[in-house]
């Protein structure tokens, strides 16, 4: 498989960059983590923008950095995205991406100017200057520009950080049209768990310069082990697809791997692909099934493994789910008083019920 293959050792006063990763080349690989845990620094390493005094960097099979070759930043065929969109606030919005265009190579499978402006949606802003638009309108002008370079890679520094929640809504629904519509892998960086939930392929936890944890979003998220400690926001991401809506109740329901779940309409047509996220602390779990409960999903489940949590009152349960063919499915986690876990009498195999609340699945 093609893979971007990134070794660096960077050395900053009080600060060192010590990574060695392999990222698929396809989807969205996220880099996540705290302030100062060398998200950005790696992503300026791949960009070319800093040189680590010891690094590697093969991508797709090209060589960008190695004992003998450093390729420069405008011999990369990367677009990179910052924070701050930094439109020229000289020309309109169709002026920023004619700049683009004319900067890149002749690609006749490229992204064209029409493409961009229908993905990112800024058809009614081209002959406005950035000062006219709002900061979720700029940030997409920014990226619909960067795609315009035709890039091989593209690579996004937490483009969503300074935006207020509405434009960051705003914005979320493009970058995942953008996701599934172009044949272009990204490395995203982020710190919010709501741009994991809704993006990432593949996940990288960093911490203090180094990648703590690598692997697929499913798998990494389940674990019990995973060294950002997440607090409220620990939970798992299912991919499944839409099997039904009840037009009457408003409700629709997402089979995927190992189970169904019930909640609210979203408005997805039938069979179209969706992301479920259920958090750790909404799902309940029971020794028999509740007949007489508002709880309208109970998934059987099996125990997988017990931990500890943040608080000394609070358990973490992994729990395995099985396909309909019997294999291995999905994973959820469950957070529970250790009271609780006592009374159920919870032990690794253990088989019950894994109860999740309609109103609580996102």
């Amino acid at each position: 498989m093609s893979v971007i293959a990134a070794r660096f050792n960077l050395r900053h006063p009080g600060f060192e960059l010590d990574v060695d990763l392999q990222l698929p080349a396809s989807g969205v690989s996220v880099l996540f983590g705290h302030s100062g845990s060398g998200k950005t620094t790696l992503l300026r390493c791949i960009a070319g923008l800093e040189r680590a005094q010891s690094g590697d960097l093969h991508v797709m099979g090209e060589v960008w950095q190695s004992a003998r070759t450093f390729l420069p930043t405008h011999r990369r065929p990367i677009g990179y995205v910052f924070q701050e969109a930094s439109l020229f606030e000289h020309l309109s919005v169709r002026g920023n991406l004619d700049y683009a265009r004319k900067r890149a190579p002749r690609v006749d499978d490229g992204t064209t100017l029409d493409e961009a402006v229908d993905l990112l949606g800024i058809g009614a802003l081209l002959e406005r200057r950035p000062a006219q638009l709002s900061g979720g309108e700029r940030q997409r002008v920014a990226i619909a520009r960067a795609l315009l370079i035709q890039p091989r890679l593209l690579l996004m520094d937490e483009p969503l950080a300074a935006l207020d929640l509405p434009r960051k809504l705003e914005i979320l629904p493009y970058l995942e049209r953008l996701k599934r519509r172009l044949d272009l892998p990204i490395i995203y960086v982020s710190h919010a768990p709501d741009e994991v939930a809704r993006l990432a392929d593949y996940l990288v936890a960093m911490e203090s310069g180094r990648a703590v944890a690598a692997g697929s979003l499913a798998d990494t998220l389940s674990r019990l082990d995973f060294p950002i400690r997440l607090g409220e926001d620990a939970g798992v991401v299912l991919e499944g697809v839409v099997a039904e809506r009840e037009r009457e109740w408003k409700l629709a329901r997402v089979r995927f791997d190992g189970g169904e779940v019930w909640l609210r309409d979203g408005g997805h047509a039938i069979h179209s692909a969706v992301r479920v996220r259920v958090l750790a602390r909404d799902i309940s779990l029971a020794r028999e099934p509740q007949a007489d409960s508002s709880i309208v999903n109970a998934l059987p489940a099996t125990v997988v493994e017990i931990s500890s949590d943040e608080h000394a009152g609070l358990a973490l349960v992994r729990l395995a789910l099985q396909d309909t063919d019997g294999g291995a499915g999905s994973y959820l986690v469950s957070r529970v008083t250790r009271r609780s876990a006592h009374l159920l009498g919870l032990a690794p195999g253990m088989s019950l019920w894994a109860q999740i609340k309609s109103v609580a699945v996102i």
